[in-house]
């Protein structure tokens, strides 16, 4: 806040009239902002009050006249109080929709996808009739998981390119905003890359931060090249821990959940069915398949 008499000897070159509190105090009554507020509450106020009030109204006129780079994004607000008027800075619509940008994105974690996928939005996506049955299990999901975080989550299946994983990353965003940790996986590249951890032993550290946010999305399972230690020892791992905490997990496969165990079955050096199953067991007790249709969009 600008004191008056700091304003003043600013203006010392200017005439003396100018200089006094009273012609401040004219200046300040004139703004018409300042009238609207005082008619407002003329009932609340007397001259006492608009006295004592006036280094508020004071800096409210200066920033009627003159932006101030240290306020940028908020605007300012006259405040009755009962026996002053205060000068409160509220965020304008800009800053609060950029603050809510940045709050999303420190809250939900994207590995080995593309970071557009941050920008998405449920209320932005198409609505077709192929798409009608998951987004109205999207929407039920929201609310009963804004009631209780323990909510099974889905299993969408699909042919490539109709919008599966656009669908969860509006998901994604939506839960973030909520302020709870999401992962979006791709399985594919995951797995792949998991011998860079190796070096530096973290990988039993990423497990257990995937296993244990708030909701996990994995995304275009099945078309990872497994070995049975990735498997058992990672995916198995991480799916268990869901499981057992009832956490939400959501997956997209080009595969219906009956055509994944088979994928399950077989790695580089055996052909397992009994493990393949556990892990369907597991995956069945997580999510409910939707399949859905529709036009490859990639094209």
């Amino acid at each position: 806040m600008q004191p008056i008499k700091k304003f003043m000897v600013k203006g010392q070159t200017a005439k003396a009239e100018d200089q006094s509190t009273a012609k401040i105090k004219q200046k300040v009554l004139a703004e018409p902002k300042v009238q609207q507020f005082i008619n407002q509450h003329r009932a609340q106020l007397n001259d006492s009050i608009i006295d004592k009030s006036l280094p508020s109204l004071f800096e409210f006129y200066l920033s009627q006249h003159k932006k101030d780079p240290v306020t940028k994004g908020y605007y300012p607000d006259l405040i009755m109080n009962k026996n002053a008027i205060s000068l409160k800075f509220v965020p304008e619509d800009s800053k609060l929709i950029h603050d809510q940008e940045i709050n999303i994105k420190k809250h939900l974690r994207l590995i080995n996808l593309p970071e557009g996928l941050h920008d998405v939005r449920l209320s932005k996506i198409e609505m077709t009739p192929e798409r009608a049955e998951v987004m109205t299990a999207i929407q039920r999901f929201l609310y009963r998981y804004s009631q209780d975080i323990h909510q099974k989550g889905l299993y969408l299946s699909g042919n490539f390119g109709i919008g599966k994983t656009y669908i969860l990353a509006g998901l994604a965003n939506q839960v973030a905003a909520m302020e709870k940790y999401v992962v979006f996986l791709h399985v594919p590249t995951f797995i792949a890359s998991l011998s860079s951890h190796f070096n530096d032993n973290s990988l039993q550290t990423e497990v257990q931060k995937i296993a244990n946010s708030d909701l996990l999305i994995l995304d275009d399972i099945g078309a990872e090249n497994l070995s049975q230690w990735s498997r058992d020892e990672v995916l198995a791992v991480i799916l268990q821990a869901r499981m057992d905490n009832i956490l939400p997990t959501f997956f997209s496969s080009n595969f219906v959940m009956a055509d994944l165990e088979d994928h399950f079955k077989e790695t580089k050096n055996a052909i397992e069915p009994v493990k393949a199953a556990r892990i369907m067991e597991r995956i069945h007790s997580l999510a409910t398949e939707i399949v859905i249709s529709g036009p490859n969009r990639r094209h």
